[in-house]
């Protein structure tokens, strides 16, 4: 009886989880395009829905609720269902869609979709050659060797937004990164947006009086004849046309002037609004938060690198092992284990709900980038993989996070993964995601000045 009740909270909580990710799915991702194939929009709230399971399975874990026989039982049906969806259906109708995009294939798109997913295949399961990410025990077709291969994916891929992320965020945050932009500044551009226009307009009307000119002197529909014909044409129509030519190539480069004085006009407007909005309270508060996540964004590449030179590892839990080393540093009593259960909670809810929060802005803002009613569903489909696989791993980088008892279920679902091995991999795409992201936002911070000077 509690198994059955166990489980009807497990499927109510799909069901809610299913509807929010259709409810994204109509009013965010596809509000300006018409759903053609729904089985895209079912795919991807299904991915979201037990994507969001995993993380509600790891609060249950921790503050104990159902019982630890449903719990295991629902981990498992689980991640068979998200490896199912990752691995066979949404790559298959990834391909389905690519191919229903090309004309030549459309008789035979169900075969070419096939072959796609095949090639596919192959190149999944060698990503696991180079990799020691299980035991070699496992069989060919157990959830471990799935698990293991997804998780490198997903790993990978958290890695190089928390690396960009940490870089980014101080960099948006905090006012000192700011130029100084004046309002003589905005108007002298907008003044030389404003003559190029003109200049252009200028331009243009000389070409179409010259059009109206030569259409009126029957250059256009009656053009001459005959080898006299052809001289007179020659001697005649080879200078206007030349001056046409010229006029023309400089109405080209104007208007690129014009389209790249716009996007600075923009961009110092942007940047005036950010100036002024600094000043405000929440301003004010954005750029403590700024100079915070500055600090530990120096702490996360030190310690990263720390990790990576020792091969170190962490054997317990953040938490706990910060409450230890206060404790003992104070000398006070202190119920290390019953406090680091309740910090562990909040900080796990935390990082589950800012890890969902943004992923669904990051995937709305490439979504809107990149997409196109011919491209849109492909784009959909890779998303919810992204979303799958992203979320699969968080689950194996969480698992540290909690504290030793808390873990047992979950690393008996997982299987005999290489645990370690993820968390090095992490430290390792996390350090060169960020070097990579401070090298190019201190080039662009650099160039921006210079830009605008040439302007």
């Amino acid at each position: 009886m509690s198994f059955l009740i166990d489980s009807a909270i497990m499927v109510t909580s799909q069901v809610l989880f299913f509807g929010f990710g259709w409810l994204f799915f109509m009013r965010k991702l596809f509000k300006d395009y018409e759903v053609r194939q729904y089985v895209v929009q079912v795919i991807f709230s299904v991915t979201f829905a037990f994507s969001c399971t995993m993380f509600e399975l790891i609060i249950f874990e921790i503050l104990g609720v159902l019982n630890s026989s449903s719990r295991y039982f629902h981990w498992k049906l689980n991640l068979c269902v998200i490896l199912l969806i990752l691995v066979f259906m949404v790559p298959f109708y990834i391909g389905y869609f690519v191919v229903s995009n090309i004309r030549l294939l459309h008789r035979q798109k169900l075969l070419f979709a096939c072959v796609l997913w095949l090639t596919f295949m192959y190149f999944f399961w060698k990503l696991g050659d180079p990799f020691p990410i299980l035991s070699p025990k496992h069989g060919i077709l157990s959830i471990e060797q799935l698990i293991s291969r997804v998780g490198v994916i997903g790993v990978t891929l958290m890695a190089l937004l928390s690396g960009f992320g940490a870089v980014n965020c101080p960099y948006t945050y905090m006012s000192y990164f700011l130029r100084n932009v004046t309002d003589a500044d905005i108007l002298a551009l907008e003044r030389r947006l404003l003559q190029t226009m003109d200049m252009i307009v200028s331009k243009k009307k000389r070409i179409a009086v010259a059009h109206r000119t030569m259409f009126q002197r029957g250059e256009v529909h009656n053009k001459p004849t005959g080898f006299w014909g052809m001289i007179k044409s020659v001697t005649t129509s080879v200078a206007g046309s030349e001056n046409l030519s010229l006029i023309q190539q400089e109405v080209d480069a104007l208007e690129e002037l014009s389209r790249q004085l716009f996007l600075e006009t923009a961009d110092l407007h942007a940047t005036k609004e950010r100036i002024e909005y600094s000043k405000t309270f929440q301003g004010k508060y954005f750029n403590f938060l700024g100079y915070f996540f500055s600090i530990y964004c120096v702490w996360k590449i030190f310690m990263a690198t720390i990790n990576i030179v020792f091969d170190r590892v962490g054997k317990t839990d953040p938490v706990t092992r910060g409450i230890e080393i206060t404790v003992n540093y104070l000398g006070i009593q202190f119920d290390v284990k019953f406090w680091s259960q309740h910090i562990s909670f909040i900080l796990v809810g935390i990082i589950i709900v800012t890890s969902i929060r943004g992923l669904l802005i990051t995937l709305t803002k490439f979504f809107y980038a990149i997409s196109s009613s011919k491209s849109s569903n492909v784009i959909v489909l890779l998303l919810a993989q992204i979303m799958g696989m992203y979320f699969v791993s968080s689950v194996l980088l969480i698992r540290m996070s909690m504290p030793l008892e808390y873990r047992t279920i979950i690393t008996e679902v997982l299987g005999e993964l290489q645990f370690n091995f993820y968390h090095r991999w992490f430290d390792v795409i996390f350090l060169v995601s960020a070097l990579s992201s401070i090298l190019f936002l201190y080039l662009a911070h650099k160039q921006a000045p210079e830009k605008h000077m040439a302007l």
